[in-house]
């Protein structure tokens, strides 16, 4: 057994911002409480796994790579990290479905609800997408967005001297609150480890995640994951959310297209692949559609 004394890892980048609140949304805010581990405990996690297995990696970035590259997790486990969180409740209502945290909520049961709505400025309120049903689409105008938060402003007013008549004349909180809206900010502690925050990050920073809880999730990557594990960033980054992966059937197809580029050859093979609506041309399906964006994002020519 080793006797050297263990010394708790301290990564200076992330100590510097220990505590300090991140700014999100208009009244939001994320900071780190406490953390443990770092890119360093995620090689030794490793090396103490592989034994010997390992000695031909000289470096940890390399290690680090392929770990995150052939989906080895559990290094990753030994690294946790806690936050303190101001958020709207219907964001919190995503973000609490990843069930892999630690959590504990401000209760509204025993304190007085949190005298904070988020507002949606007149440029940001966004139509409903016609494509992804849980979506959004292009911004209102500015006569619509004007309206609009004239009347989220009366509602929140109206709503908030209701709640407080309800506490000032005896009504129990927990029966105060029930007509609060989702806009109310809500704080929680919220401790995970780094496997599972990174799926999160994966999830929530994509561009097809609601705004909102991107606006959250940005922030714990490029600000905080970044400075906490820097090669674990790098590698996350260039795998998993840079990174692209296509089926087997969309591998196939990239074949065919690259054997023929004949437009009508191809959508002839989409329709058998089942990319069109019941056969029809006019009616791509999702997974068509977002195969497409792929193909696009990595300027591969697309034929049909």
């Amino acid at each position: 057994m080793d006797n050297q004394r263990l010394t708790r890892v301290n990564v200076p980048e992330l100590e510097e911002v220990l505590g300090k609140p991140y700014k999100v949304l208009d009244d939001g805010f994320i900071r780190v409480v406490d953390y443990m581990g770092s890119d360093e405990s995620i090689v030794q996690a490793a090396r103490v796994s592989y034994g010997t297995g390992t000695k031909k990696v000289s470096e940890d970035r390399g290690l680090i790579r392929y770990l995150m590259r052939h989906d080895h997790t559990t290094p990753f486990e030994m690294c946790e990290i806690k936050f303190h969180v101001r958020v709207p409740m219907d964001c919190w209502r995503q973000w609490i479905r990843h069930r892999t945290a630690n959590v504990n909520e401000y209760s509204t049961r025993y304190s007085i609800a949190i005298d904070s709505f988020q507002k949606t400025s007149p440029s940001q309120w966004r139509l409903q997408s016609e494509i992804n049903k849980q979506g959004s689409g292009n911004f209102v105008g500015a006569d619509l967005g004007q309206e609009l938060s004239k009347q989220e402003s009366d509602l929140h007013k109206n709503i908030k001297n209701v709640y407080d008549q309800r506490i000032s004349t005896g009504i129990a909180r927990e029966q105060a609150r029930k007509d609060l809206p989702l806009s109310t900010y809500t704080e929680a502690y919220w401790k995970i480890d780094l496997h599972n925050l990174l799926h999160f990050l994966k999830l929530r920073m994509d561009s097809h995640a609601q705004t909102e809880i991107r606006s959250y999730a940005n922030v714990i990557g490029n600000d905080i994951v970044r400075k906490w594990c820097p090669l674990t960033w790098e590698a996350f980054a260039d795998y998993k959310f840079n990174g692209e992966s296509f089926s087997a059937q969309e591998l196939s197809i990239v074949q065919y297209i690259q054997a023929t580029n004949d437009s009508t050859l191809v959508k002839a093979k989409l329709a058998d692949a089942g990319f069109y609506s019941k056969g029809d041309y006019s009616r791509p399906t999702r997974e068509l559609i977002e195969f497409e964006s792929k193909l696009r994002k990595h300027n591969f020519s697309i034929p049909w």
